[in-house]
């Protein structure tokens, strides 16, 4: 599975990202977690399984969301607490949802 996760700058989420790894390879799960930021987006949609979009963007996850969808990909907004945390569960459990729902469009 192929995880972008977006915030504004990309800054944020790069520290989600990399905690997604190490909790994806702790868990035994191939996948690919890149952090981006709202710029990249279209482009970057079709080369993904599963959008996370950081809470700051909540004001346009329809819109997010709705150009994802279009292409297949699934979907999750992060909730804020997602940034202190001291791991990826979170984070990754909403990828691994948003991946399962898309599985069933």
């Amino acid at each position: 599975m192929k995880i972008l996760v977006v915030c504004g700058a990309g800054a944020s989420s790069a520290f989600v990202a990399h905690r997604m790894r190490v909790t994806g390879k702790e868990r035994g799960l191939t996948l690919t977690v890149v952090a981006g930021s709202e710029s990249d987006l279209p482009g970057s949609l079709g080369t993904v399984d599963v959008l996370l979009i950081g809470p700051h963007l909540a004001p346009r996850y329809d819109r997010l969301s709705a150009q994802a969808k279009k292409l297949g990909v699934g979907v999750a907004l992060l909730p804020q607490t997602v940034f202190a945390a001291r791991d990826g569960i979170q984070a990754l459990d909403l990828a691994v949802n948003a991946d399962h729902e898309r599985s069933w469009v």
